[in-house]
């Protein structure tokens, strides 16, 4: 059993080196400071959308800590494909560190706005905290954008270190170019800081501008899976397929 789990180990490697042509004539990617993200997710009647958008009362508070360095950016979110029971809105905030983070979140109380009546409406409510060592961005303003996140989980027998190995070799490189073309505006490999669902999840995340760009990042994934023919098969070798769901928003974002 032990020889069969070394072996699978070292086909999982020569794959992602496979996938990724020379690993020498690569620009190396390493770890970044970590980025910390606080996401509050809201399930919210339709007949309070239009009252929420008008809600803004954080905005002050969140422009200061951008603007003071304390925060590396913030925003909200809109579902468009929406499920049964599923979140409709989220409003999110990002730093390198926790107190960060929990600094803007105690000013959010202390304001009241954590407890106004459009908020006292939702449904549902659930907080999150991400974390990501993995990621990039363009520094600006953007609203009515395109958000596309993907829900992944790893397989039980995945190497301990899958998504540093998958991040360094496959997201990043792919990302990378995406962001430098101006296809993408950001993206992130998300894992929960403080875990409330399974610790084998994680998050691919990316920022576009329109619809058009949604089909570019589409095209690229197939272009890159025919000049990469064995990073897609080590990729499912590390991820569970039956967990896999995928969201689409619309987003406003800023970032320092």
């Amino acid at each position: 059993m032990k020889r069969k789990q070394l072996l699978g180990l070292v086909c999982v490697v020569m794959g992602l080196v496979m996938a990724c042509g020379s690993l020498s004539a690569q620009t190396e990617v390493k770890e970044k400071p970590p980025m910390y993200t606080y996401v509050s997710n809201w399930a919210m009647p339709r007949a309070q959308w239009a009252a929420l958008e008008k809600d803004t009362a954080t905005d002050a508070i969140l422009q200061k800590a951008l603007a003071s360095g304390g925060i590396l950016g913030f925003g909200r979110d809109r579902t468009i494909v929406h499920q049964e029971d599923g979140w409709t809105h989220d409003d999110w905030w990002a730093a390198n560190s926790m107190a960060g983070l929990m600094n803007v979140l105690d000013q959010i109380y202390a304001s009241g706005n954590a407890t106004s009546p459009v908020l006292a409406s939702a449904t549902k409510h659930q907080d999150l905290i991400l974390v990501s060592r993995y990621y990039n961005y363009k520094p600006g303003s953007w609203k009515n954008i395109y958000g596309h996140g993907g829900f992944y989980k790893l397989k039980a027998s995945a190497p301990d270190d899958a998504i540093d190995m998958l991040s360094k070799n496959l997201f990043v490189p792919f990302f990378e170019k995406l962001l430098a073309d101006g296809t993408i505006y950001e993206y992130e490999v998300d894992e929960e800081a403080i875990h409330t669902m399974s610790p084998d999840m994680f998050t691919l995340y990316y920022l576009c501008a329109n619809a058009e760009c949604l089909d570019k990042v589409n095209a690229a994934l197939r272009a890159w899976q025919k000049e990469s023919p064995l990073g897609g098969p080590t990729f499912t070798s590390m991820t569970d397929s039956a967990v896999h769901r995928d969201e689409l928003v619309r987003s406003d974002a800023n970032y320092k």
